[in-house]
């Protein structure tokens, strides 16, 4: 009854109330060849305690991040969230409305909105935000088509240090528009080849930084180069947690600023859900996608906080919309919120800092592995090395020994070719004896 909550009784009343004497009425015009002769091949009813086993069984098989010596990164990572993230995200201020359309009952995640957009403009050093997006893939997707609206071009090119998923998402997405999209070949450094590729009919240059292989790039020249060409400059990120000690994007002179919040207050959880960070100039506003928060005051004077800007095709005509895939993650949002305001400005250059700290020192470990390259040179907390032979099976041989060292780049781009290369990433949830264990594993399967 907990789950199905209509009796025979209830079941009745509302066929009598539509004309039908049973639920097969429903489906006479489905041709009988269509309908299943037998049940489907799915497990049969059982009680709560039996499912409740059952999908622990399952849940068994998988091998969380916490229970070995964890390096993965490319575009997602561990970090820890505080106990008190999930305790305020509960609170009932912010369960009033699954989106407020009535800003009177919908003060407190209309605030919450308003803090976020706060709080990411200050860390990318951008002038707006919008209260979020999906993830940092389809965001950067987002950003590709915004440019396109603000420049009248058709032409993206996408440095060879963006994640290749983000370019994928947004090939995807650009291509239905009729935009050309080119991604230049994957570098670890990057920085000189993208103003060489810049022309009349180029709507954006997109970058990323820290890049997919972990180096932080001076996007400056790229920004001053696009813009003598007519062009955006889109800086990207999969790791927000980097900019409480590098240079915001917008310092550099990013027209947008796109990217994936997933660092800051929410866990992993085996590929989501995440939460997409998006911040432009004011002047590009009315082409931002999604929508903008706003303070405002009420007819007596007092603070209140509305809508100020919904470009989405659920508030306005679809051909006015600026995307159709612009929600907001928003309990995602709201994590992210409420960790950003328990860390502040100093707590996120401390947690930055042993990030940093953290890959300086596995970086060390590696590079005195025999056979082993580090190959990237300014980072975060993610470097690319180079190992022996196939970086898959390195990375497989090295997850039967209990240590996750990373994700091969043949795995994100199997056109790269680079099939002896590793990335690999460390944060402030890596111990020494994390680090011990990952060389020792290394040194064994390089044997």
């Amino acid at each position: 009854m907990r789950y199905l909550p209509l009796t025979n009784t209830d079941r009745q009343q509302m066929l009598s109330l539509i004309g039908t004497k049973s639920i097969d009425d429903l489906f006479v015009d489905v041709p009988k060849h269509a309908l299943l002769k037998d049940l489907v091949d799915l497990p049969k009813k059982q009680g709560e305690i039996e499912v409740h086993r059952h999908m622990a069984r399952l849940a068994e098989k998988n091998t969380p991040a916490g229970r070995t010596a964890f390096f993965l990164g490319g575009g997602a990572y561990r970090h820890h969230v505080p106990a008190t993230v999930d305790h305020i995200i509960q609170r009932s201020e912010f369960l009033t409305a699954y989106t407020p359309y009535q800003p009177e009952i919908a003060q407190g995640t209309l605030q919450a909105l308003y803090e976020f957009q706060s709080q990411v403009a200050q860390l990318l050093d951008m002038e707006v935000s919008n209260a979020s997006m999906y993830d940092g893939s389809t965001a950067c997707a987002e950003a590709a088509m915004m440019a396109a609206r603000v420049t009248k071009r058709k032409k993206i090119i996408f440095s060879g240090g963006v994640h290749p998923h983000y370019i994928d998402t947004a090939r995807t997405a650009c291509e239905a528009l009729g935009l050309e999209v080119v991604a230049l070949p994957a570098a670890i450094d990057d920085e000189a080849a993208v103003s060489k590729h810049l022309s009349a009919d180029v709507a954006a240059v997109i970058v990323q930084s820290p890049n997919v292989f972990g180096t932080i790039t001076d996007l400056t020249k790229i920004a001053e180069a696009a813009h003598g060409a007519g062009s955006l400059m889109v800086a990207t990120f999969t790791e927000c947690v980097s900019f409480g000690l590098i240079e915001p994007p917008g310092a550099m002179g990013a027209d947008i600023v796109c990217g994936e919040g997933q660092s800051i207050g929410n866990a992993l959880n085996f590929g989501g859900p995440y939460v997409g960070l998006f911040a432009t100039k004011e002047k590009f506003i009315r082409q931002m996608p999604g929508r903008v928060c706003g303070e405002t005051l009420d007819a007596d004077g007092k603070r209140g906080f509305v809508l100020t800007l919904s470009t989405r095709e659920q508030h306005i005509r679809r051909e006015k919309a600026t995307s159709n895939i612009c929600t907001n993650s928003g309990l995602c949002q709201l994590a992210w919120t409420v960790h950003m305001t328990l860390l502040g400005e100093q707590g996120l250059r401390q947690l930055a800092t042993l990030n940093h700290e953290r890959a300086i020192e596995l970086a060390d470990a590696l590079g005195r592995v025999k056979g082993v390259e580090v190959l990237t040179k300014r980072f975060f907390n993610e470097i690319a090395i180079r190992v022996p032979g196939d970086a898959q099976k390195v990375v497989d041989a090295l997850a039967e020994k209990g240590v996750i060292g990373g994700v091969a780049m043949s795995r994100l781009n199997p056109k790269a070719g680079m099939y002896d290369l590793l990335i690999t990433c460390a944060t402030e949830m890596n111990t020494d004896k994390d680090i011990a264990a990952y060389v020792a594993a290394l040194k064994a399967v390089l044997q």
